[in-house]
């Protein structure tokens, strides 16, 4: 081979050779790089007091609520008020027929006249018979048949005024009326049905009577008393945590269920959800421990187990943990064994985390500029430089 071509075959080998050593020196420097975490990032482990208690669950519903019902077979006429509405004592929500009602009072009334002038006549009788009686000019047996024609057509006339009262008051009741301020809800009629006495026409409920309904497990009713503070979320109402106090407890437990009754006010009325039937759980605060706590953002959990990540020092490491019951009113989990209170840990871990890694904190804010500081340069950036 000529040597002037292997000279150069050599040389190329050598700076090939040399470009790698050099391409790699930064990369292993960058790789020994500290992984920089804002103190945001850490969470401190702390001792918190969590409420013990029952389970309860139920749903919201209106303290005031009336389902008005048909009280004359009837056919409907006029739907008023439909549902959501808002109405005032007094106010007309549904209207029945009443033209055969009406042919009654008319009927009554006009009995109720003639039984009147019967009476007054009887009445005449009777007084002109008694004044005769006192002079002689009539029996004893006269006299008292006149008293009894009175008092015959005095009860024909009572009678008749009954039939008119009664009249009268099934044609107030064909015009369903709302029994307090409130709204409208569940309409179970439409124009040109046709009811029965006890149909049920319409709901109305007070939107600012809420209340929480629920039931407990009779196994832990010796534990529940009025005024004890009860926790509880709302369907619907995911993200915001209600609070309330217990103000009666049924003295019957459910026949098939086994539960019990417990009536919760909220604590403030202004929180109040305005739709009833909701579906709601919570819990009885009927005593309170302290424990340390963990966010469940702060747990990794797989087949092995649940462990953190705990800074100790400037090095990361991985720790196992046993963990009780969960909080049902925060949602952090019960430590049992394998943190300490003041232990610090990632509040945010991810899979790129490794065991004995070294960690930097970034720095706070300068406070004369307001300007964050900008983190120290790698060795890497300093060679580049």
């Amino acid at each position: 081979m000529n040597p002037r071509l292997l000279f150069l075959m050599v040389l190329a080998t050598v700076l090939v050779g040399c470009g790698k050593g050099s391409g790699a020196g930064p990369a292993a420097t960058a790789a020994a790089d500290p992984l920089l975490i804002a103190p945001e990032d850490l969470f401190t482990v702390r001792s918190n007091a969590l409420t013990t208690g029952p389970t309860i669950t139920g749903s919201v519903q209106p303290e005031r609520r009336a389902d008005l019902r048909a009280e004359v077979p009837a056919v409907v006429v006029q739907i008023v008020k439909e549902n959501g509405e808002a109405v005032r004592r007094g106010d007309l929500i549904v209207r029945l027929d009443d033209t055969a009602i009406r042919e009654n009072l008319t009927s009554a009334e006009a009995s109720t006249s003639s039984a009147s002038r019967a009476y007054e006549q009887a009445e005449r009788q009777f007084q002109r018979i008694t004044q005769l009686r006192e002079k002689g000019m009539v029996s004893t047996q006269d006299l008292e048949d006149s008293e009894v024609r009175r008092n015959n057509a005095q009860s024909d006339l009572e009678a008749a005024k009954t039939r008119v009262a009664v009249a009268r008051q099934q044609l107030q009741r064909t015009e369903v009326r709302a029994p307090f301020d409130g709204i409208v809800g569940d309409r179970q009629v439409s124009a040109g049905d046709t009811v029965q006495i006890g149909r049920e026409l319409v709901k109305v409920i007070d939107p600012t009577s809420m209340r929480f309904e629920g039931m407990v497990s009779a196994d832990a009713i010796g534990e529940i008393k009025a005024g004890q503070p009860v926790v509880f979320r709302v369907h619907g109402y995911a993200q915001q945590e209600f609070t309330g106090q217990i103000t009666r407890v049924n003295p019957a437990a459910n026949v098939t269920t086994r539960q019990v009754e417990v009536l919760v006010a909220f604590t403030d009325a202004k929180q109040e959800p305005r739709l009833a039937g909701l579906y709601a759980e919570g819990r009885v605060e009927t005593g309170s421990t302290a424990a340390l706590t963990l966010p469940a953002t702060a747990l990794v959990q797989d087949n092995t187990g649940s462990f953190a990540w705990r800074l100790q020092g400037d090095v990361l490491h991985k720790i196992a943990l046993d963990l009780g019951a969960r909080d049902a009113r925060t949602g952090d989990y019960v430590l049992k064994r394998g943190l300490t209170e003041g232990d610090r840990l990632v509040r945010y871990p991810n899979s790129a985390l490794k065991d004995g890694q070294k960690v930097e904190l970034e720095s706070a804010p300068d406070a004369a500029s307001g300007a964050p500081l900008q983190p120290p340069q790698s060795p890497a950036a300093d060679s580049k430089s």
